[in-house]
């Protein structure tokens, strides 16, 4: 029997538990698998093993998953984590992983212990940095290991650039793409461009998945001047009406009540990333709220709810009291 304590050293994850390197290239599908972390991966991996039949506990610290994300909806992606079977162990931290002849014995911070045939770690990573060997030639660094860069991503060296998860901004494929464009037209095309990180689409592909754009609802209120409108739509999807699966979608548009625009949209319910890449184009040409109402919507379609929802949920002022819609 090995014991190995979890604050030990990055030799451990790799000889009793593994990343999401590791878990694309198993031998074969862990039956009973254990998910450490609340961020992406850990809800999309938790998702996906379940989905093939694996019995899997979500271990993540905060009471909820998914921090930065909208609260409203970190909530919903719970309630249907939950729906799915997945059991979720919020405010808890492993402590320890032994190596015993059923498997891999887990402990937490509460004095619990299970089994698992599988532990897969997803609490974060930091830039990949360190065979570069890029202080020989004064490249700066942060504390994380990430390169410094400015708004058109060079390092503090004039002939050095970097672009992707290794400046650590917004660790997102089709952002480093974008980063790569704006490279190529400053260096190459003799147009200086800045990335622009406002107003961009994301999702969870979890099941199903979670899909924002712009501001939070929390967000929005901690930046506004004044008021801040929420829309919100709640529906289940017609195909659960056969499926008798207790899962409803939820929308929600978040809006500045002086200018009407709106700041934010999220979705979490089924074909949300699908909906969302068109909603980022309305907020990225800056649409109103009356926009978003003056526009017919395809019926019948869940997208269309996000051109009917015309009443508004609550009104938030900027120190995050809420009014009565008749206020």
């Amino acid at each position: 029997m090995t014991s190995k304590s979890i604050q030990t050293t990055n030799r451990y994850v790799q000889e009793l538990a593994i990343t999401s390197d590791e878990a694309l290239s198993l031998d074969e599908l862990p039956k009973r698998a254990v998910v450490f972390g609340g961020g992406y991966i850990a809800v999309e991996f938790a998702s996906i093993w379940k989905g093939l039949g694996a019995t899997v506990d979500l271990f993540y610290r905060k009471e909820l998953p998914l921090r930065g994300f909208d609260d409203e909806m970190r909530a919903v992606v719970t309630k249907n984590l939950e729906g799915r079977g997945i059991n979720l162990h919020p405010q808890t931290n492993l402590i320890e992983l032994i190596k015993t002849d059923c498997g891999i014995k887990v402990v937490t911070d509460h004095g619990d212990e299970l089994i698992a045939d599988a532990v897969l770690f997803a609490t974060g990573r930091l830039p990949n940095s360190k065979r570069l060997n890029l202080e020989a030639v004064g490249v700066e660094l942060d504390k994380t290991g990430a390169v410094k860069v400015d708004e058109y991503s060079r390092t503090n060296i004039p002939s050095i650039w970097a672009v992707g998860d290794v400046t650590n901004r917004m660790n997102l494929t089709p952002v480093a793409l974008m980063e790569g464009t704006c490279f190529s037209k400053t260096v190459f095309g003799g147009e200086p461009s800045k990335p622009d990180y406002s107003n961009i689409p994301c999702a969870v592909f979890s099941i199903p998945p979670l899909s924002v754009v712009g501001l939070s609802e929390e967000q929005a209120i901690e930046q506004a001047n004044g008021d801040v409108l929420i829309f919100t739509s709640t529906f289940n999807p017609m195909k659960n009406t056969i499926s008798g699966r207790q899962e409803r979608t939820i929308m929600k548009l978040v809006v500045d009540a002086e200018t009407d625009k709106v700041v934010g949209a999220s979705m979490c319910g089924p074909d949300a990333p699908e909906i969302m890449q068109g909603i980022a184009v309305a907020l990225k040409c800056g649409a109103t709220k009356a926009q978003f109402d003056s526009t017919v919507g395809i019926h019948p379609s869940a997208a269309e709810e996000f051109v009917t929802m015309r009443t508004v949920s609550r009104r938030v002022t900027a120190c995050g009291k809420s009014k009565s819609n008749l206020e």
